[in-house]
């Protein structure tokens, strides 16, 4: 009877392990990259001017989301609302000094998530915007398993090491240089990708799974890169934007002044009028050939980053995610930077390499992702039918990477989810890897917002702490339209101003004891409005907000019941003239 006890107890632990060592193989390991101000300036989003082969090598292996918008186009806000997979207006972070676990509530991230499920997760470069919004710590422990890395030769970033036609050191925007003479002979993205590849080769052979994000900071201003890059670039085949114009009826809270732009020296030497002073063609020129420049430079810190992972065979066990916080104006609208909801800003690139899923082993033994040096390979070619057109959110990047990797699937949060440490205000986008996407989707859409001080520009208007905000600006991408609200804000209450006037109710959690529940989100409160047909628009730069009669329309918004969020009423609203404007045309 013992013996035959003693067979079924070593039965059940080999069972046990057998189980537990499968579960391991099943999960896949994660390389998480995400640059800085990154817009859809990539061949494989159709720009046939920039040169990006090794992010269009990944792209034609992956699948692809040509419609992937940030919910708000500043760093710390994006950055934050990607890794816990909620709103802005959950994290309560629109500027750079808070700490959504202190100010918000205590929400589960992305890395946090996959190291609670066993998985070593590490982080290199700009991946958590660094300094209050994360803990002066990267979140570390709670993300990661030892502390971030972060490359000494950043310290250089905002200093003066730009050589000026005097001969001197600035501190400039425009900041090609010999990177041989710079402090440490580096730049703080190669020194990452070091980090990296030395990081995956620890990590080679070894059965436990891994998280690891890699954060470049470029093409984030200055354009502090290697000099050889501009080559890829003559001055002569640089274009001006298409619309380098204000739009006229643009209104003034829209519009971004760009200061952090105007502050750097050899911006300062040009005398610009605030706010719309525009920049000399030729400056604007030189703005767009080196923003094309750091994207190859960025560029070729990818591809030594995949030809690695593919080296060390790991590629045939990984998800690649790869992703931007925002975008970056480069003078659509007479804008620049990022700081506003226009598509330029809002829109990032987002693709997802599955193995197995997006692209199959190749028989014949090729490398996956083989090196490609932009000096002196033809431009790669991006050739994919894995692409998802329909608006998706960068809110939807937490819940899709676990479910690709093979965790369980995050559930939606509720209205209100300040209490709920895990869950997403996205949507797990993994069906898509699974079933052609079936035409436009008129319920697809995607959701950003930005604050504003005041209803004509400031110098804070750019970055207002939150003291400041006097206006929210929510903003709707459809298929055909893009519609903005810039409604009043309290910043007390992190409440639009018709909001802190309405009743609210309590409601009682067992779990959580008294949550504030707004009963209505009231959008009369309107300093001004935007809307732009993107059939004969898509630069966004015809406003035709002001050619509908909005007073019928809110009184119906008034009549719908109070527990209707404001993503609703503004689809409501977007639904009811988009209706009028066809009865019109007929």
């Amino acid at each position: 009877m013992y013996k035959g006890f003693r067979t079924w107890v070593l039965l059940l632990v080999f069972h046990t392990l057998t189980v537990a060592v499968w579960a391991r193989r099943g999960r896949r390991n994660v390389l998480f990259i995400i640059a800085d101000d990154l817009r859809t300036s990539l061949g494989c989003y159709g720009d046939s001017l920039v040169k990006s082969p090794n992010i269009d090598q990944l792209a034609s292996k992956s699948q692809v989301f040509l419609n992937a918008y940030a919910q708000q186009s500043v760093c710390a806000p994006s950055r934050t609302s990607i890794l816990t997979s909620r709103r802005p207006d959950t994290t309560r972070l629109y500027d750079f000094k808070s700490y959504w676990r202190v100010h918000s509530g205590n929400y589960t991230t992305m890395p946090q998530y996959f190291k609670s499920k066993g998985y070593l997760t590490l982080s290199v470069g700009k991946v958590f915007h660094p300094g209050i919004a994360s803990n002066y710590s990267d979140d570390y422990p709670y993300s990661w398993s030892i502390p971030a890395y972060h490359p000494a030769s950043f310290t250089y970033e905002k200093k003066k090491m730009c050589k000026g036609e005097d001969g001197k050191l600035h501190a400039n925007l425009l900041c090609a240089v010999n990177v041989t003479q710079q402090p440490g002979g580096t730049l703080p993205d190669m020194e990452s990708t070091d980090e990296a590849v030395r990081l995956l080769k620890s990590r080679a052979g070894d059965e436990n799974p891994f998280f690891m994000a890699v954060g470049f900071h470029k093409p984030h201003i200055p354009f502090r890169i290697p000099q050889e890059y501009l080559s890829l670039y003559p001055i002569e085949e640089i274009t001006l934007a298409p619309d380098p114009d204000v739009p006229k009826l643009l209104p003034p809270v829209a519009y971004n002044p760009w200061t952090d732009v105007r502050r750097r020296d050899d911006v300062q030497k040009l005398n610009i009028s605030f706010p719309y002073g525009p920049i000399p063609k030729d400056f604007q020129l030189r703005i767009r050939q080196h923003y094309y420049a750091a994207v190859s430079y960025m560029d070729a810190q990818v591809g030594r980053l995949l030809s690695a992972l593919d080296e060390l065979r790991l590629s045939d066990s990984t998800v690649v995610v790869f992703t931007s916080d925002h975008g970056w104006s480069l003078g659509e609208h007479g804008e620049w930077a990022k700081y506003s909801n226009f598509d330029v800003a809002t829109r990032v690139p987002l693709m997802f390499y599955v193995p197995e899923v997006t692209s199959h082993r190749n028989s014949r033994g090729e490398s996956t992702f083989p090196y490609i040096d932009a000096f002196n390979q033809s431009q790669h070619s991006f050739n994919n039918d894995k692409v998802i057109k329909n608006m998706v959110e960068l809110v939807d990047v937490f819940p899709t990477v676990s479910d690709m990797a093979g965790l369980r699937a995050l559930k939606p949060c509720p209205d209100v989810s300040f209490q709920e440490e895990l869950c997403t205000e996205g949507h797990n986008r993994a069906k898509t890897f699974r079933r052609p996407e079936r035409g436009e989707n008129a319920e697809a859409v995607s959701f950003s917002q930005y604050p504003r001080p005041a209803e004509t520009p400031q110098e804070n208007s750019d970055l207002p702490d939150l003291k400041d905000i006097k206006i929210m600006g929510y903003s709707l991408r459809t298929w055909d339209y893009r519609y903005t609200l810039w409604l009043g804000f309290n910043p007390n209450t992190f409440q639009t101003e018709t909001e802190h006037r309405l009743k609210r109710q309590i409601c009682w959690s067992r779990l959580a004891g008294p949550t504030l529940l707004l009963l209505s989100v009231n959008v009369s409160d309107v300093h001004a409005g935007e809307l732009y047909m993107l059939a004969s628009d898509p630069g966004q730069d015809n406003n035709v907000y002001s050619d509908y009669d909005h007073s019928v329309m809110m009184t119906k918004m008034s009549r719908l019941p109070p527990t209707v969020s404001l993503q609703m009423r503004m689809k409501l609203q977007l639904l009811y003239l988009s209706a009028g404007r066809k009865r019109k045309a007929w």
